[in-house]
């Protein structure tokens, strides 16, 4: 049984459930995932549209629904009997569920942690209770959980059997209306609508100005969940080129970007492409987050460096003359660009190799 209650989620666990069925043919493997768990070859009780709910009050709302979804996966643990219930991320569901599988005897195994070296600490004290298995893809979380008790292995960043780029820097810039003479200014301003619309007027106004001078091309990455048409109609896109379906090749091909804090950051930081981290929410749930997360970075490619490789800019420090300032000195700066590219591709190599969904899939194999 597997559970995983995200879109990110659903896709590593999709392909965990690959390498499950390319071992072991026969295996049977259900609960709840999305369209790429299904097509490779798990059968779906729940389907992450259905628990696509966010904040107190939707959860509240939606409490009914979650106690029906609990009782039907334990009734079919009961008469299923796994013999390894795996957890993926979604740790306000599946820490849950996992008190009710230890019930019944049933090894658990957690891949993805939950963020809880940032926040939330207090939920290692139930990881150590009711996970037989860390599978993490972070190593430094190796050294957070040992120190906690916990059965950890770092299995590498599931990011590494995707991250690829399909087009030449020639082709790319010809499908997009690119001039190929010009260096490209990346924007990934995220998936979210609220991020965008705090984030991405800063974003092109800073970026229009640079580009100016540097004679660069922008390009913005438009997210799946979203139309091109949703910027052409909103913000000011003269000379802005909308890139669709092709996210990491202008992370591969642009000279330097602006990035959405989240794991973007650790995609640019793969290609090596320089880039600032930028961020901005409502005061509140940044003074709330200040208060309860205890990392000194919030860019993920910091994180993981253990210090800030790439300038950060978030809240009042995220203004058009600051970003400006900062990335016109920047591009003028050879060495420092090249320095840059070098301390990226180091944060690549502390991923791991790719492989990650095989070797969760071969542990787990071992332990039914």
């Amino acid at each position: 049984m597997i559970i995983a209650g995200e879109a990110s989620g659903d896709l590593h666990g999709a392909g965990v459930v690959r390498e499950l069925k390319r071992s072991r043919r026969s295996v049977d493997v259900y609960g709840v995932g999305g369209d790429g768990m299904k097509r490779e070859g798990m059968h779906l009780i729940y389907h992450i549209r259905e628990l696509g709910f966010m904040g107190f009050v939707e959860v509240v709302k939606h409490l009914p629904f979650i106690r029906v979804m609990q009782y039907t996966l334990e009734q079919i643990l009961k008469f299923k009997k796994p013999d390894v219930l795996v957890l993926i991320d979604y740790p306000g569901f599946n820490l849950r569920f996992a008190r009710v599988a230890k019930k019944y005897g049933v090894k658990i195994v957690y891949y993805i942690s939950p963020q809880i070296w940032a926040w939330h600490q207090s939920r290692v004290k139930q990881i150590r209770q009711l996970v037989d298995k860390m599978f993490v893809i972070f190593p430094f979380e190796v050294d957070f959980y040992t120190k906690e008790g916990v059965d950890v292995e770092f299995v590498g960043h599931p990011l590494l059997e995707v991250l690829e780029s399909h087009m030449n820097r020639k082709n790319f810039c010809k499908r997009y209306g690119i001039d190929d003479r010009k260096k490209v200014l990346g924007l990934l301003p995220g998936s979210r609508r609220q991020e965008i619309e705090n984030i991405f007027p800063t974003m092109l106004s800073a970026a229009k100005r640079i580009a100016l001078e540097q004679d660069m091309e922008i390009a913005v990455g438009v997210a799946p969940t979203f139309e091109e048409k949703y910027f052409s109609t909103l913000y000011p896109m003269d000379g802005v080129h909308l890139v669709k379906d092709a996210t990491y090749e202008l992370m591969d091909h642009s000279e330097f970007a602006f990035v959405t804090s989240g794991t973007a950051t650790l995609e640019t930081a793969c290609f090596g492409t320089p880039m600032f981290v930028v961020y901005r929410t409502s005061w509140l749930t940044y003074l709330i987050g200040r208060l309860l997360v205890r990392v000194r970075n919030i860019g993920l490619v910091n994180i993981v460096a253990g210090r800030q490789i790439v300038p950060e800019f978030i809240q009042q420090t995220l203004s058009v003359k600051n970003l400006v300032r900062e990335a016109m000195s920047l591009l003028s700066n050879e060495k420092r660009l090249r320095d840059m590219r070098a301390e990226l591709l180091k944060v690549k190599n502390l991923l791991g190799t790719p492989g990650a969904s095989k070797r969760v899939a071969d542990r787990v194999l071992q332990m039914a």
